[in-house]
């Protein structure tokens, strides 16, 4: 690492803290991120892919960014779509459950500022196996534009202008 660029080093440095991260944890996180906000608007989503090694769920999660954060459900309820709190959402081993818009996500609740494009939000997800026992992760999501939906980061990438 000696050779290598003060921004090289600090991503390699990220890039394997993140492997022991999900190394060790029993859930990796994939292309987490937040739906900007506009000024004085008081709640927002994250949205992420999820993949447990072993059948597990996702029972809540904090973000430093607001006092209250809830694990949230769109679903269509008498021909009407309706958004509702839940207690979880099961994490089969092995398969990739999708948060995005129109889906499960995480609702950040109460923001006492706004969540701009290329911020980034901090969040710790808690996870509960199937013994009861606890796990928690932390995710940095970028902050993406009003208008995201839920696109990958490179494809993101791609359209940025610099």
């Amino acid at each position: 690492m000696t050779n290598m660029t003060p921004i090289a080093r600090i991503l390699a440095l990220s890039a394997a803290s993140f492997l022991v991260a999900t190394a060790h944890a029993q859930v990796t996180v994939k292309e987490a991120w937040v739906r900007a906000t506009v000024p004085q608007q008081q709640a927002t989503g994250a949205f992420m892919q999820l993949n447990a090694a072993k059948d597990t769920k996702l029972i809540s999660a904090t973000s430093p960014v607001t006092p209250i954060v809830e694990v949230h459900e769109m679903a269509m309820q008498d021909g009407v779509m309706r958004m509702r709190q839940v207690p979880s959402v099961v994490l089969p081993a092995g398969k990739t459950i999708e948060l995005k818009p129109g889906g499960y996500h995480v609702m950040l609740l109460d923001l006492k500022q706004q969540v701009k494009e290329g911020d980034t939000v901090p969040l710790t997800l808690v996870f509960e196996g199937q013994d009861g026992k606890r796990e928690t992760l932390e995710v940095k999501a970028p902050v993406r534009a009003l208008n995201s939906a839920a696109k990958p980061a490179a494809a993101a990438h791609g359209e940025h202008k610099h």
